[in-house]
């Protein structure tokens, strides 16, 4: 085990309606709701993940319902979009077709951006997410390769996600970014093209990769549902974590110091104004404390919120439950 940071582990945004998006990502996208509890923080919110099969790092894309929160502006200095790994170009024309089937809103045409070709799509919120092709995924390491879509999805397994892909970073101030990925965090920057540029952590391909781009015209974001929330990347353990705790420290920036969720560790910090970052291990893992079949059923709390469950439970709009 090493202290690099080896790729993205999840991708945290926010959702006018959990019901909707439980609906949106499980029946519609095919992902697994791999673990229901709420915001650590802020108890009446749900966390949901969505996953792979078994909720691996690199797969996940989590979501928050704060209440009364606004619609998210977008802007600057935010991440702007993500990308879900398919298996290959010939998997669009698939994808298409259910979207037109679901009424799920989606750009006519593909783009191509360093090697990489995308058919962006949207959920209820406006929320932007691509579909990318992983045929031309230019390497992997042993975190970012292709997962196992879950087993018990309607999508054909031939075309289903197989992880989580670039992750689009808009920015209004490119050599403080520039620095701080590359100089800080390690990453290697691979290639430009006008205001974009594209960084790769660890050598991990299209699952460890953020794109960069500049534009100092439009204002900054606004968050808010329909809009991401923060940015994680995989450390390998708690051993790590403390060693990127400590550097992070020691040059200076705003951070929360060691985080225990429960289901991994982490630490959060701002690259750059506007945007945040998070530094997750890879596990303990989302099956820690409830079974394969029950994962997403249940509302799952860690220990210390266990005795509030019946106040948590009150205030959430139940949803994915079993029927008594």
């Amino acid at each position: 085990m090493g202290t690099n940071i080896r790729g993205i582990h999840h991708l945290t945004t926010i959702t006018s309606d959990s019901p909707k998006i439980w609906d949106f990502f499980t029946n519609k996208l095919g992902l697994h709701l791999i673990k229901k509890t709420v915001n650590q923080d802020d108890v009446r919110t749900y966390h949901l993940y969505f996953s792979d099969d078994q909720g691996e790092g690199g797969s996940v894309l989590t979501f928050f319902d704060f209440p009364g929160i606004q619609k998210a502006v977008f802007g600057t200095d935010e991440i702007s979009r993500t990308s879900f790994r398919v298996p290959s170009q010939d998997s669009f024309a698939y994808w298409q077709a259910r979207f037109d089937e679901f009424g799920i809103r989606y750009d006519s045409k593909t783009y191509e951006l360093f090697g990489a070709t995308y058919l962006n799509f949207y959920d209820f919120d406006d929320q932007r997410y691509a579909l990318i092709a992983d045929d031309t995924n230019p390497r992997h390491n042993e975190l970012t390769g292709t997962h196992t879509p879950w087993r018990h999805s309607s999508v054909d397994p031939q075309h289903a996600i197989v992880g989580l892909g670039l992750e689009l970073l808009t920015i209004n101030n490119h050599d403080a970014m520039d620095m701080v990925l590359t100089k800080v965090m390690g990453a290697e920057k691979i290639d430009t093209k006008g205001d974009y540029a594209l960084y790769e952590f660890d050598h991990g391909g299209y699952g460890a990769q953020v794109i960069t781009l500049l534009s100092r015209i439009i204002p900054r974001g606004l968050q808010g549902f329909g809009g991401p929330h923060h940015l994680a990347f995989i450390v390998d353990d708690e051993e790590a974590l403390n060693f990127w705790i400590k550097r992070l420290q020691e040059l200076g920036f705003q951070d929360s110091g060691f985080v225990d969720r429960f289901y991994f560790k982490s630490e959060y910090f701002r690259p750059t104004p506007g945007i945040l970052f998070e530094l997750a291990t890879n596990g303990p893992g989302f099956l820690v404390d409830e079974t394969y079949e029950e994962a997403g059923v249940h509302l799952e709390l860690p220990p210390f919120l266990e005795d509030m469950r019946t106040q948590i439970e009150a205030n959430l709009v139940d949803f994915n439950s079993p029927k008594n």
